[in-house]
């Protein structure tokens, strides 16, 4: 799982490195990722963890934290 943190994190930096992604819990509802990051953000995600996130998994509470990501990864890994 810490292996997927530092992963997740890398993509999320090199994306937005003006953002603390460590201590940022509303990511989403604070407007601080815009559309073209989150499309940008998904991509990296699918191709680093081998899975397909899908339009109904496009949710503010699925990416509003590093913790809600890193959950989403999770689940989508064991279906």
């Amino acid at each position: 799982m810490e292996e997927n943190r530092q992963e997740l994190m890398e993509i999320l930096e090199e994306t937005r490195p003006d953002i603390d992604f460590e201590n940022e819990t509303a990511l989403i509802d604070k407007e601080m990722l815009d559309s073209f990051d989150i499309i940008s953000i998904v991509s990296e995600i699918n191709e680093a963890f081998d899975i397909s996130i899908n339009v109904n998994d496009l949710l503010p509470e699925n990416f509003n934290s590093v913790d809600a990501i890193l959950a989403l990864i999770a689940k989508l890994q064991e279906e």
